[in-house]
């Protein structure tokens, strides 16, 4: 007899909320994107070269995982990753810092605040460790720029209309958080992994639909959607994925959120159980929103993303006995999603094609054009 289908609430519900944030804002802000960054779109060459590129690097990740684990690799993907997110953040700082002084001054005076926060938990005991005193250094420098950024703000008479100072917080809290509780971190209580992880995964995951699903169009969005599937299923049957998925994890790179299960579950070594779920899924699920709703509209959007998010937690309730069933230490998101999705997809397409179309005769005829301007009366 079959174990119980084991309920998770937490993970569809942050698919949810993340494929729905990131619709909502891609579609309020497109507009500042195309006015600042050159917008192009993807053609079918390009989506095959952008699915070839992820077999490529996930394979590359997955071999040299296996074969010099903590090598120089490794290292080099952390250097890369760590740039393309503090890139990331800069950039969508740098577009959306053309704002009032007021905003700029809350915002700076709110990463001051934190920096401070980050700065006196470091001298708590169970945090300490040989880098205590560097990471309050650190930290508390980064308070005093932020600061000296809204006394800035309050005696400049000249509105500025991009502020690179404005724009550099963001990315430097993030670098110092992930060095100095990540990298060269030796504390007893873990304070990047889980709680730190998820924080700037969710924010990653939003930041990359926005910014790259008006590069998709709905034709190439189909295309990526079947082509991804297929090679998501073959690299996490054949074992690549999952090995990439554990590279990342012991890097502590935010390109997975980990969730534990709800209602709460003990493992059977003891311990919360949790869930992760790749940025890429997210991305996924996001992009197919956004591309649902330039085709069909908000609500067929909505209804999608609804259905992605059911749909994915019906396959996690059985993903022990998936799993087990085929002997492999994962399964691919995008079978979950997308199962989810097409049945929307399907079925407004059927109703649009059933909608009775207007018959010519139906169709007034146009006005009649006077030979003359009709002039107003003068007296």
């Amino acid at each position: 007899m079959g174990a119980m289908p084991t309920l998770d609430l937490a993970m569809p519900t942050a698919l949810f909320l993340v494929a729905l944030v990131g619709l909502l804002l891609s579609k309020r802000v497109e507009n500042r994107l195309t006015e600042t960054v050159e917008q192009k779109e993807f053609k079918t060459r390009d989506i095959f070269m952008l699915v070839a590129f992820i077999l490529i690097v996930v394979s590359v990740i997955a071999y040299t995982a296996i074969v010099n684990p903590g090598g120089v690799f490794e290292n080099a993907l952390l250097v890369f990753f760590m740039g393309s997110y503090t890139t990331l953040l800069f950039t969508f700082s740098y577009i959306f810092s053309n704002t009032t002084k007021t905003r700029v001054q809350l915002l700076s005076a709110g990463f001051g605040v934190a920096a401070i926060i980050a700065g006196v938990i470091s001298l708590l005991d169970p945090l300490g460790d040989a880098y205590t005193i560097y990471r309050i250094a650190a930290f508390f420098i980064l308070a005093t720029f932020c600061f000296s950024v809204v006394i800035f703000e309050q005696k400049k008479s000249t509105p500025e209309k991009s502020r690179w100072y404005m724009a550099a917080q963001p990315p430097a809290l993030f670098l110092l958080l992930f060095i100095f509780f990540n990298v060269i971190y030796s504390g007893t209580t873990q304070v990047w992994n889980p709680v730190l992880l998820d924080v700037f995964g969710f924010t990653f995951a939003i930041l990359i639909i926005i910014y790259l699903s008006s590069l998709f169009t709905w034709k190439t969005v189909c295309l990526f959607a079947g082509l991804l599937t297929i090679m998501d299923i073959i690299l996490v049957f054949t074992g690549p994925m999952v090995t990439a998925a554990n590279t990342f994890t012991d890097l502590g790179l935010p390109v997975l959120v980990y969730l534990p299960n709800f209602p709460i579950l003990l493992k059977e070594t003891g311990g919360i159980l949790f869930r992760g779920l790749g940025l890429g899924d997210y991305f996924f699920a996001g992009i197919l929103a956004v591309q649902t709703y330039n085709k069909f509209g908000k609500k067929t959007a909505v209804m999608a993303v609804v259905a992605m998010a059911v749909s994915f937690g019906i396959w996690e309730a059985f993903l022990p006995e998936i799993t087990k069933f085929f002997d492999i230490g994962g399964f691919p998101a995008t079978v979950c999603i997308i199962t989810g999705w097409i049945p929307i997809v399907a079925y407004k397409l059927l109703a649009t094609r059933r909608k009775p179309v207007p018959s010519s005769s139906a169709t007034p005829p146009p006005a009649e054009v006077p030979k003359e301007p009709r002039l107003p009366m003068q007296q």
